[in-house]
This record gives C-alpha cells, structure tokens and sequence, in this order.
C-alpha cells in the first residue's frame, strides 16, 4: 500500500500509544505473510486453510480483549479496532469475516455464560483450535430480532431446539453456535428471547452451503435445527432475557465493522492512487488530470470523517462517556456513513484503474463486490437510520 500523509493519519491519533502502534506492526505483519500472498487463490477456492486460525491465535489476534485465564489478552477498544483495519489491508473481506467470526459468537459465551462454560470452550476458540459462529438471522427475518422463531422448548434438564438460522458466517465448520431461539413462545416479542450455546456435532443440525455475490472466501450457511438437544447448562444468561445480550453484541459488532469498512476504503485509495501515479493517458500521467485528483481528494475527504468519527466513538464507549442511547445512535451513524465511504471509495476505485478495476484479482474489484454484504450485515443501512432516529428521539 502506498505511503502517503492520509494513509499514516492513524498514526498521528492521539488514541494511539507507542504499544498500540507495536501491536499494528505486529498485525500488519502477519497479515502480510500469511494472508495477503493467499487471497486470490482463496477467494476461487471458497475458503482458505483452517490453520489459519491457530496462526492467528499464535500472535495473539483471537485473544485480544479476553481474560487472560482462558488465554486471552485483555486489551482496550483501540487495539481491537486496529485488527479489523489492518487486515483490510489484504483486500479479502471473506477472510476477515471467518478468520474472526468468533469476535460476534463468543462475546455472549464471556458475558453471560457460566464458568463452566466458559472454562470448557473459551480457550480451544481463542487458540484456534475450535470456530465460533454466531446465529441469530431467520429466513423470515433479520434485524427484527424479537420477531425470530425458532424455539427452544425445556424437556427436564434439556432444551429441545427446532427451527432455521441463514446466512451464518463459519456456519459450515463452526464447532460452536451461539443461538437466538425463543424460549417461551406464549411471549411475542423481546421478552421471550434467549440465548443457547449449542456445539456444531449435536444431532439434528443440517448444514447448506450458501454461495454469495462476496465474500466468497468466507463459508456462509443456512442451518437447520431439528429436535437438537441442547443441556440447559448452555443457556447464556437468563431465560427469556436475552436480547439485552443480543443488543450489546450488536453494538460491539458495528463498531468493528466501520473500522474494517475504513480499512477497505483505505485500501481502495491506496490502489487508485498507485495506478493514478503510474497510468499514463495522452502523454500524462492520470493524477495530472484534474478530474482524477478530485476523485481522490473527495475519497481521502470521506476517508478522514470515518476515521475521526471511529476515534472519538471508541473513546466514548471506553470511556461510557455520555447518554447511552446516544452512544447507539452514534455507532448506527457511524456504520453507516463507514460503509457508504467503503462504497464510494471501492466505485471511485474501480472507475480509476478502467479495465484493470474490472479484473478478478484487484483488490478494489474484490471489495467492490463485497460492498453490499457490509451495508446489509449487521443491520441494514435502513434499519440503523430507524434504530438512531429512535434512540435520538426523534
């Protein structure tokens, strides 16, 4: 990735000490030995080696922000937000995507699980020894969380779970599943929502392969769960009530998916700018032409808005600094304007490098593909203008 001043601007952030830095270069590193040399061969292939994630246990990327007892490192927002940067740098969102598909399935496991359960199945996740998924989207829904089906009825010191799960990040090989089931179905709504850990080789879980428009390095499946016993000790939280749970996990989720959404857009000016530099038209080079350096001013202007609004949004949220309905609203504000940067960035892109932006193997191409997943992952666009104009009061 080309050097330039909007490219360091990270490194310049008063959030950052000197042991973050030495943690990105730590990552940076890693991401380009064992990922960046691999990606296109991934992306056709589907998928990309499982050993990858005991690799990335190694340097300590699974653990960051976890106890150290279940071998974890605690760390501050700030060092989790450098992760999904940097390894944007690679340009493969599919590989970021499962590689830490545990960053969503086992925050509810640490919050609300039992020590037991904890102590059994944290460290085999963080050592990359096991994969973590997370499954709350229905075919019928969904963001309107309160709104799934699929129940979790109690038979002695069992629940017996029935119903689907879609789109499930890691969903072909993940051992473990954290699952959004209905545990009362007498209560519409929130109040009757839970949260059960359930292992991936339980009988009557049916796994689907889904193929994608992006994200093609990422397994992505549709679950189905029949009759699946599940011990009630796997119950995360209280019975009935956890889409308290569900909410704070989405939350730390968005979040992390703006810094990886500014970490493409990066990647995405990086690339145009080195073909700007070096493609020549009519004699000149194409950043000599006006209408391309305009280009690039306006995809560095909305680049520095996320990265000021990422910043100053962890620090709140470290800190609980003001009304936390604000903080939400914030954080939906920022997935979105996040996304909308990685947007227009991977289009500008594109339209820079002509026909090589339109070639499989580019990075903007990959990420240009890839765009779509981020501004629906998560919560929609839509639904997280609706979740901060609610919480704003508007």
């Amino acid at each position: 990735m080309t050097d330039n001043l909007l490219l360091s601007a990270a490194r310049n952030s008063n959030y950052y000490t000197p042991e973050h830095e030495q943690f990105r270069d730590t990552v940076r590193d890693f991401v380009a030995r064992e990922i960046t040399p691999h990606v296109n061969a991934w992306d056709e292939a589907g998928e990309f080696p499982r050993e990858l994630y005991r690799k990335a246990a190694e340097v300590g990327l699974l653990g960051v922000g976890y106890p150290e007892e279940y071998g974890g490192t605690p760390a501050d927002v700030f060092y989790q937000l450098i992760i999904p940067e940097e390894v944007a740098r690679a340009g493969c969102g599919g590989v970021s995507a499962s590689l830490f598909s545990h960053t969503i399935g086992t925050p509810p496991i640490l919050h609300a699980g039992s020590d037991e359960l904890k102590a059994r199945v944290l460290p085999d996740i963080l050592a990359g020894r096991k994969i973590s998924a997370l499954c709350i989207t229905e075919p019928g829904g969904g963001s309107d969380v309160a709104s799934l089906r699929t129940t979790a009825v109690r038979d002695g010191d069992h629940y017996v779970v029935n119903g689907e799960k879609t789109f499930i990040t890691s969903g072909m090989r993940a051992d473990w599943f954290t699952v959004a089931v209905r545990t009362n179905p007498e209560v519409k709504g929130a109040g009757g929502v839970s949260l059960l850990l359930i292992p991936g080789d339980t009988p009557g879980i049916t796994r689907t392969k889904l193929d994608k428009m992006g994200w093609w390095a990422s397994d992505t499946a549709h679950l189905r769960f029949e009759n699946v016993r599940v011990p009630v000790g796997h119950l995360l939280g209280v019975e009935n009530e956890g889409f308290r749970i569900i909410m704070r996990n989405f939350n730390s989720e968005r979040l992390f998916m703006a810094a990886g959404a500014y970490g493409f857009a990066k990647v995405c000016f990086a690339d145009a700018l080195d073909w700007a530099r070096e493609r020549k038209t009519f004699g000149l080079p194409l950043v000599e032409r006006q209408v391309i350096r305009h280009k690039l001013v306006d995809m560095a202007m909305k680049i520095e808005s996320v990265r000021c609004m990422i910043e100053d949004l962890a620090w709140r949220v470290q800190q609980k600094f003001g009304d936390p309905r604000l903080l939400v609203a914030q954080t939906a504000m920022l997935k979105n304007l996040a996304m909308q940067t990685m947007q227009f960035c991977a289009d500008e892109a594109v339209q820079i490098l002509g026909g090589m932006g339109f070639m499989r193997g580019t990075r903007p191409e990959r990420i240009y593909r890839e765009v779509k997943v981020n501004m629906i992952g998560g919560g929609s666009v839509e639904i997280m203008k609706d979740l901060a104009a609610k919480q704003l009061q508007l």
